[in-house]
């Protein structure tokens, strides 16, 4: 066999150019990976270490960082990129918070970017029925989910309430209310005399002062902080609640592990997906406790303090107005009402009783006692004992429900009812 040389030399050339080519392609491939890892690290990066500075949304619309996106998709994204890069989950704690709270705001229908609560009670009454209906609509599916139930109910009360404030807004400025609450002072201090005027609550001295000086932008500065405690604790809790019912426990633990929340409120979603009734409610104790006592007790103190006499005025006011939709919950007014012994001029004793507040809502202990003695025991016996009339009210579309609380409404008339109910018992 003759060996053709030429035909050698050819193949040899043949071979060494695909061995050529092919380290060529396999460089420029691992160029591009290279860039593309180095490009999505880089995006990456931008989101990584940011501080939660709008988790408070009393200082801006949208989620809790203004550099984060609020495309779900994105988000979704980021996050997988972030745990798979190994980093820990404190390193991407406001990535992780965004993306479980645009989970939650598009469940119930709202657009996080455009979410400002200082657009007023019109502009985002349409926030306020898809978030309270997105609470009721997590317990009727969901039986252990019982602080989202009892904020739905709630939620009626004070969304009816707001309500009513923005409409009713020289209401506070016209005589009626302050001269109400004037002759109601009067009428004690004339009959007991004037050492008991310190026995009255705080709330209906400063009403009875500076109730015709409340302006309408004084109930504007009020209004606009209860819908920032409003947006406050739907994206703190609701992105626990989604995560929950999506991913369990596991999503949690994440977010524990980020510093989102300490041990104390893992304990908690422990207890709630427990099975067990008494830790059950123990875990909805727990949740709302964070809810009032670490989300919203600042801000609610704020108001109460907001120019000395206004604020206490229109609290209190509220305090008196409040009228909760919970079966068988007396209203603020009815529990711990006005009730004082007092000395006469004539050494005799007298004992005074009016169907008023001796408390005002938005001090944290009276709060959490209201709420400990009437609303959690008796919307814990609605679901375990009642749970189809708790489904049928529920069930009720949510913007029936807030019509059907404007409990603000009736304010003058309350506070009339008060006056000539005052009762002055003399031994």
């Amino acid at each position: 066999m003759r060996l053709n040389l030429g035909a050698v030399v050819r193949r040899r050339r043949w071979a060494r150019g695909v061995v050529v080519a092919t380290t060529a392609c396999a460089l420029t491939m691992s160029v591009l990976l290279s860039v593309q890892t180095s490009a999505s690290a880089s995006e990456l990066d931008e989101y990584v270490n940011l501080p939660l500075v709008n988790r408070n949304a009393e200082y801006g619309p949208g989620g809790v960082h203004p550099a984060l996106p609020t495309d779900l998709g994105i988000l979704q994204a980021l996050v997988e990129e972030a745990r798979a890069s190994g980093r820990t989950p404190k390193s991407y704690a406001a990535l992780l918070f965004q993306y479980r709270l645009v989970v939650a705001t598009q469940a119930a229908g709202i657009d996080l970017a455009s979410w400002n609560p200082r657009t007023g009670v019109s502009a985002n009454h349409s926030n306020l029925v898809k978030s309270y209906r997105f609470y009721e609509d997590l317990q009727l599916g969901h039986p252990e989910l019982q602080w989202a139930g009892m904020g739905g109910q709630v939620g009626a009360d004070f969304g009816g309430g707001l309500i009513d404030f923005e409409l009713m807004a020289d209401v506070y400025s016209l005589p009626n209310l302050q001269q109400l609450a004037n002759a109601i002072v009067s009428q004690v201090t004339d009959r007991v005399g004037k050492q008991a005027l310190e026995q009255l609550p705080e709330g209906l001295r400063a009403l009875a002062s500076v109730g015709r000086t409340v302006t309408a932008d004084d109930l504007d500065f009020a209004l606009g902080m209860i819908l920032v405690m409003q947006k406050n604790i739907f994206s703190d809790l609701m992105p626990m609640h989604q995560a929950y019912v999506d991913e369990g426990l596991s999503a949690l633990e994440e977010m524990q592990r980020a510093g989102l929340f300490g041990h104390d409120v893992m304990d908690a979603w422990r207890d709630v997906a427990s099975g067990d009734p008494d830790r059950i409610a123990l875990g909805n104790a727990a949740l709302l406790q964070r809810e009032q006592g670490v989300i919203i007790r600042d801000q609610w103190d704020r108001v109460r303090a907001y120019k000395g006499d206004v604020g206490e005025a229109i609290t209190y006011a509220s305090t008196v107005a409040g009228s909760p939709s919970v079966a068988g919950v007396v209203p603020p007014r009815s529990f711990r009402p006005l009730e004082f012994t007092t000395t006469l001029t004539d050494g005799r004793t007298a004992n005074v009783t009016m169907p008023l507040p001796d408390w005002n809502w938005s001090v944290y202990e009276d709060r959490w006692d209201y709420i400990t003695s009437q609303l959690l025991p008796k919307y814990r016996a609605m679901v375990e004992e009642d749970w189809p009339r708790l489904v049928a009210t529920l069930s009720v579309p949510y913007e029936i429900q807030l019509e059907s609380h404007r409990p603000m409404m009736t304010l003058p008339q309350t506070l009339e009812s008060a006056l000539s109910s005052l009762k002055v018992t003399v031994q």
